[in-house]
């Protein structure tokens, strides 16, 4: 089972083909990472809020 590499939370294999480059199982930020966000190949820390 996949898992995000920020928060330890389960993501579906879906959400890891799409979300993430050929050969990597797990996601360095995810929906449910309250304080990070993907910028291009980076993660950066949230600029505002995020709501759910």
């Amino acid at each position: 089972m996949p898992y995000c590499q920020n928060c330890g939370s389960f993501v579906t294999a879906d959400y890891v083909r799409v979300f993430t480059p050929n050969n990597v199982d797990k996601p360095r930020v995810c929906p449910q990472c309250e304080d990070k966000i993907r910028d291009g190949a980076d993660v950066r820390k949230a600029r505002s809020t995020r709501r759910n």
